[in-house]
């Protein structure tokens, strides 16, 4: 079947912080026919995977490492390749995913110190200058956009107070919710390793642990003292395997979803050669993300971010109105064919409800996407007993989401 030919076949509409909605171009070349992982017709493929997925987060020089597996295997990739028995990590906490990401580096032995902040908010500058002056830390990580609060954690910021304050210390960006959303300067900024996944900006289907370690990082790598505690997640198996990949002919260690990374080719080729560019594409989701939350704000509804300035652009965490809760909501939302997020955060998660922005939703606006969304809000919203102000039918009607 040609591309042209190829449309996936009717579905409610997915608007979750991932995994999120797919091309048809992606989702054709998913069903690639099955082939050896280390023929010649399939290596460059995986090649230019890992080139295309450098140009993502703008560097040049840093090793990617694309392996079977979800996001949550790029924590134990940094934890089990960069952290030895007992040394200090700081992790700056915003949400759920920051007390996940150092529940794993305390299962490989570091000594994790953390950061914390009101919910809805990160930890400021002055914050991390002062642990940062008060030990020595091997790493410090962050999530990039924590999914459980909708927070965006300022990258650059927090890559340059480290190389002020301690230049030694690796800095580690956890973005399985920003890469291809976000934009991410690794070489720029000075940003050590990049941490993402398939499902969420990057726009394929859900299984590829997609990371990139600067060359500083690996140098701490090969400079360990002890064994890698690791097997699977061991960069020491992998990297030559990544590497003949760029140079065939291909080695193995384990053997990569051949269909995904077909799918991955696919993606990372309109999004780093088609229309929009890199730098459209973010803008893309910084213009749906506004119209998003100025429309919700119109209509009365609050956010779990404590500040628009510190809000994602690919998902947005709003408040119910008061008296309504998932039950109310979501279930009316799904009746119109579009799905959403319940709330995951601990303390607050029957408070908000989280719908996702990302890749073709708001990079294609012939799908009419956005406005689909806020039509089924709106809808959904008077239906389960919100009185929407006038201008809520006419904000719906006059959204256009342009590149």
């Amino acid at each position: 079947m040609s591309n042209s030919s190829f449309k996936q076949e009717e579905h409610k509409l997915l608007v979750i912080p991932g995994p999120i909605e797919v091309s048809d171009d992606v989702l054709l070349a998913n069903a690639h026919p099955s082939m050896s992982h280390v023929s010649p017709a399939f290596a460059p493929v995986f090649g230019d995977c890992i080139r295309m997925t450098r140009e993502v987060v703008f560097t040049k020089d840093a090793q990617p490492f694309l392996i079977a597996g979800s996001g949550t295997l790029g924590w134990d990739l940094v934890a089990a390749n960069l952290v030895e028995q007992g040394e200090d990590v700081l992790v700056l906490n915003s949400g759920y995913f920051g007390d996940s990401f150092a529940d794993c580096l305390e299962a490989y032995g570091a000594q994790v110190t953390q950061i914390g902040a009101p919910v809805g908010g990160a930890p400021t500058k002055e914050e991390i200058t002062k642990s940062l002056r008060s030990k020595k830390f091997k790493l410090l990580t962050f999530t990039h956009v924590d999914t459980s609060t909708g927070v965006l954690s300022d990258a650059k910021m927090i890559a340059e107070t480290v190389k002020e304050v301690s230049p030694d210390t690796l800095v580690v960006l956890d973005g399985v919710c920003s890469v291809a959303s976000e934009e991410i300067q690794m070489d720029a900024w000075g940003i050590d390793v990049v941490i993402g996944a398939s499902q969420k900006g990057l726009g394929v289907p859900p299984g590829l642990s997609v990371s990139l370690a600067s060359q500083k990082a690996l140098e701490v790598f090969k400079s360990r003292k002890t064994r890698v505690s690791a097997y699977y997640a061991s960069w020491a198996k992998w990297l030559p395997v990544m590497k003949s990949y760029e140079t065939p002919p291909a080695t193995y260690f384990a053997t990569p979803p051949v269909q995904l990374i077909y799918a991955f080719h696919a993606s990372l080729s309109a999004i780093t050669k088609a229309s929009p560019s890199l730098p459209e594409r973010f803008a893309a989701h910084k213009a749906a993300s506004k119209k998003i939350k100025d429309t919700l704000e119109e209509w009365g509804l609050g956010f779990i971010p404590l500040s628009r300035d510190a809000s994602a652009n690919g998902m947005t965490a709003a408040k119910f109105p008061a008296g309504l809760k998932a039950p109310d909501l979501l279930p009316k939302l799904l009746a119109k064919g579009v799905v959403m997020a319940a709330g995951l955060h601990k303390e607050v998660k029957d408070m908000y409800f989280r719908i996702g922005h990302m890749g073709i939703t708001v990079t294609d606006p012939t799908r009419g996407d956005v406005d689909t969304i806020l039509k089924a809000l709106k809808e959904s919203l008077t239906e389960a007993g919100l009185e929407p102000p006038p201008s809520m039918a006419e904000a719906v009607l006059e959204l256009k989401v342009v590149l």
